[in-house]
């Protein structure tokens, strides 16, 4: 992305383990010079249960300050910190306990007596970070200890302009996230979809915490379904700029837009390939029914795959870009289906439900998600692919659709569709995959159609 590019060269991730950081704001009791050859020490070990495994409990008081700070840095320091705390907070892999909390312990300067008192309110972690100023540029270093032994297990030092001071927490939450889980964490990814706050509907960006939200398109007509390009550097979206909705290419860091299939009087939804190579799309034939077709990524080779008599729509190609999942109304009712990538071996996955749609496959392709009409409204379900068993991971509140997974599967965006005292309003929320822990991403205009990006390379 622009930012993200603009912002590679500036920022200086220094990835080293830290064991003597410079300040009197660190604690005189730091580990000694061989300390790095300890962290292979039994007695500093992490145990990773899988899904067994209880979330972490983290204490994180607040950052200590070294010298003085100017006050672009200082507000800076304060985003950081707050960012920092809100992407472990979020993870799904820490309890983490800040200021508040920890505020009713009356700390002694000595780490063996201060980590005692961390313990006492069961946290098994301590995430200590100092943030200073060198020649206008922020610096942050911080310490992971491990409670029980009273040893560093994780140091990094990290420094650049305070305009990124969001970015350089988002990468230290990164990880600290990778570290004690042994998967990628989410904060440095993000979120499109599409709104109508500037009176038109365009596509937008957003950080994965929601943060951070702007346009990527300014055709001043309907643009909507963004899908990212698996190289993260560019997205295919549906637009009417030229009339009839025609499928569009924007490169993220030029900001270029491209049409790719203008054809026709309808194309609509589409979908890359695991490769970013192909896509897959649904398009109005002669007789006004739509049909999945798939093309490369530049529109060329345009090859037809379904062929029936209902509406064909929404394909999702799956992680292995062996199948192409889609909605179709072939048996009377909209139902999600799935077929080989070439239009073969049709078979039929959702059978509970009067009108289900919009499936996203799970980064590991063995469940989708989709929106279900099962009483009133629309919630969110999700199939495992090869039971075909199902279940519904929202229940009211709204109509709730056009589910996606985030890359690692254990997040979900979907949009709540609702009516309120003003109105009708439709906005982002996320969840945990299970269906828990619900936060809600916008607020501004109708927002619709998120989906996440994979993780930054």
């Amino acid at each position: 992305m622009t930012r993200a590019s603009k912002t590679t060269a500036t920022i200086l991730l220094t990835f080293c383990v830290l064991w003597s950081l410079p300040g009197a704001a660190w604690s005189q009791q730091g580990p000694p010079p061989e300390a790095q050859e300890q962290l292979s020490d039994p007695e500093v070990s992490v145990v990773l249960e899988g899904r067994q495994r209880s979330r972490f409990r983290l204490a994180m008081p607040a950052l200590q300050v070294e010298g003085g700070l100017g006050p672009q840095v200082r507000s800076a320091a304060e985003q950081l910190e707050e960012t920092l705390r809100t992407d472990l907070d979020r993870s799904g892999v820490f309890d983490v306990q800040g200021p508040m909390q920890l505020s009713v312990l009356t700390l002694t300067g000595s780490d063996d007596r201060d980590f005692e008192l961390y313990r006492s309110l069961r946290n098994e972690l301590l995430l200590r970070a100092l943030v200073r100023q060198d020649q206008g540029r922020l610096i942050l270093e911080g310490r992971v200890y491990d409670l029980a032994s009273g040893k560093v297990v994780l140091g990094k030092r990290y420094r650049g302009d305070p305009a990124i001071a969001r970015r350089i927490a988002h990468t230290f939450a990164d990880e600290i996230i990778l570290y004690f889980s042994g998967r990628q964490g989410l904060a440095l990814t993000s979120i499109a979809f599409a709104s109508d706050r500037s009176s038109f509907k365009e596509v937008y960006l957003m950080d994965s915490d929601g943060a951070n939200q702007r346009p990527i398109t300014a055709h001043k007509s309907i643009s909507m379904s963004p899908e990212w390009n698996p190289n993260g550097r560019e997205l295919a979206y549906v637009s009417y700029y030229s009339g009839s909705p025609s499928i569009y290419l924007v490169d993220l860091t030029s900001g270029r837009k491209t049409p790719v299939i203008t054809t026709g009087s309808l194309n609509i939804s589409p979908s890359f390939s695991p490769d970013g190579k192909q896509m897959a799309f649904a398009r109005s034939i002669g007789n006004g029914n739509a049909e999945i077709f798939i093309c490369n990524r530049d529109g060329s080779n345009l090859q037809q795959l379904t062929h029936s008599s209902g509406i064909d729509t929404n394909p999702a190609w799956s992680p292995n870009k062996r199948e192409i999942a889609f909605t179709s109304s072939r048996t009377g009712s909209p139902q999600i289906y799935i077929m080989d990538a070439e239009g073969a071996n049709l078979r039929r996955v959702t059978f509970e439900g009067n009108y289900n749609d919009g499936a996203a496959w799970s980064p590991d392709g063995t469940r989708i998600v989709y929106a279900s009409r099962r009483t009133g409204s629309f919630d969110v379900a999700v199939a495992d692919v090869v039971t075909l068993e199902s279940r519904l991971l929202t229940n009211g509140g709204g109509s709730n659709e056009t589910p996606s997974f985030s890359p690692d599967g254990h997040k979900i965006l979907f949009t709540q569709k609702r009516t309120t005292r003003n109105g009708t309003t439709t906005q982002i929320f996320v969840m945990d995959a299970t269906g828990g822990n619900r936060q809600q991403l916008t607020t501004q205009g109708n927002n619709s159609a998120p989906v996440w990006s994979g993780f930054k390379n």
